[in-house]
């Protein structure tokens, strides 16, 4: 069987904090220092009664405005933000959006790669026989796990959801997957405290990193050094293995979408792999680090503006938390 995407859209929320906010709240940033070093303008955050699901949902009504919702008959929500440990989402989300009973639908927990591992899945499904019409939804909501005087998150991360229908078809449009997974890594991002091996401590005392960003062990820890210094090492090497799966050159490509982490680091990778820059899609202006949405929101993005078109063979890699990452090429 043969697999393809046949549409995405995406929802972010109300809230806009800009640089000028931030700028605001800690003396030592400016608004252009900030887009200077991160690539981010401007992120949507939620509001304080607003959750993963609630984006997801979002998300998964705008998808199913043009689409017959009887015709899904599996559904997969992407998220690292849940709103319970248990039920699982998936299923909240498939009587919310008034889809058919007679369908699967879990959570799985993922990060930056987490739109990759999703299309995997997706295809998997489908080759199996399993499903034909799959809802794939990543919704993320970071931010409420960034202590509110985290300078440094709080510049790279935003909010956002997005909704992906992948379909069996004649022509297979997904190409071969590199996988990849490295758990050595799993202190260097991560909220300490708040499940069952650490639970959440109201009495979390605050700790400062040495720049002037403050947390608690209740929320998100990034070691950027070493985030950076994993992606560096790895991601050559995952791009050289995806385009030797499938059969095809950097040349052969029309376009490169990589999840968006910040400027700097997607800027270093497109350098050290030698990505021509008219290829190499980078624009978090208005979104800012929206962890397993970035691609998805990237690749709507780019046909919108016209960056692509149908029929070219986009590079797809994602990376992060976890240590996790793969890629696919896909053909839009």
């Amino acid at each position: 069987m043969s697999v393809k995407i046949l549409n995405i859209e995406y929802y972010l929320p109300k809230t806009i904090i800009t640089n000028d906010d931030l700028a605001k709240q800690f003396s030592d940033w400016s608004s252009e220092k900030i887009e200077k070093k991160v690539g981010i303008k401007e992120r949507h955050i939620v509001k304080e009664d607003e959750t993963a699901l609630d984006l997801a949902l979002e998300a998964g009504k705008k998808i199913l405005k043009n689409y017959d919702k009887d015709k899904i008959d599996f559904l997969l929500l992407c998220t690292q933000s849940p709103e319970y440990y248990l039920p699982s989402g998936a299923c909240i989300l498939q009587d919310r959006l008034g889809l058919k009973t007679n369908i699967g639908a879990f959570d799985y927990n993922l990060g930056c790669s987490g739109f990759i591992y999703g299309l995997a899945v997706a295809k998997s499904l489908i080759n199996s026989n399993i499903a034909k019409n799959i809802l794939l939804i990543t919704s993320e909501t970071y931010t409420k796990h960034i202590h509110p005087k985290d300078k440094g998150n709080k510049t790279i991360f935003g909010d956002a959801a997005a909704a992906i229908i992948i379909e069996k078809s004649e022509e297979e449009q997904i190409g071969e997957f590199v996988l990849g997974t490295d758990g050595s890594g799993y202190e260097d991002l991560i909220v300490p405290n708040g499940g069952l091996r650490n639970r959440y401590d109201v009495n979390a005392k605050e700790i400062d990193d040495g720049s002037g960003s403050i947390r608690t062990d209740n929320n998100l820890y990034m070691n950027g050094p070493e985030i950076f210094n994993f992606t560096i090492k790895a991601i050559p090497k995952v791009v050289d293995e995806i385009l030797a799966k499938n059969n095809i050159t950097l040349d052969d490509l029309d376009y490169v979408i990589f999840h968006q982490a910040n400027k700097y680091m997607n800027e270093y990778l497109r350098k050290k792999i030698n990505i021509p820059k008219e290829k190499f899609y980078l624009n978090l202006l208005h979104t800012g680090n929206t962890v397993s949405a970035t691609i998805p929101i990237a690749i709507k993005d780019a046909l919108d503006n016209k960056l692509i078109k149908r029929g070219d063979k986009v590079l797809l890699v994602g990376f992060g938390v976890g240590y996790s990452w793969g890629g696919t090429i896909v053909i839009l």
